[in-house]
């Protein structure tokens, strides 16, 4: 795995004409705020933090997303409850 890894980073590099290192930095920075996302919006789900924070913090687009896939999962499960 670890040599795969970097050879999509060495071919990532190559095309953008960027150094390895800058490759792995913009890697790091795109999963933290993937994370930090998820975190945030699992709060917001989960009640422990407020329409208006996660929207402060994660973005209107973000949030309207995670209402309409929890929307989604509470109908699935009315669903599975009434058959």
């Amino acid at each position: 795995m670890a040599a795969e890894i970097s050879d999509r980073v060495r071919e990532i590099a190559d095309a953008r004409g960027v150094p390895e290192s800058e490759v792995f930095e913009q890697a790091l920075e795109l999963g933290i705020a993937d994370l930090w996302e998820n975190v945030v919006l699992g709060k917001y789900v989960d009640g422990e933090l407020s329409r208006e924070e996660a929207i402060e913090q994660v973005g209107l687009e973000n949030v309207r997303r995670a209402d309409r896939e929890a929307a989604a999962v509470e109908e699935d499960i009315d669903w599975g409850l009434s058959s």
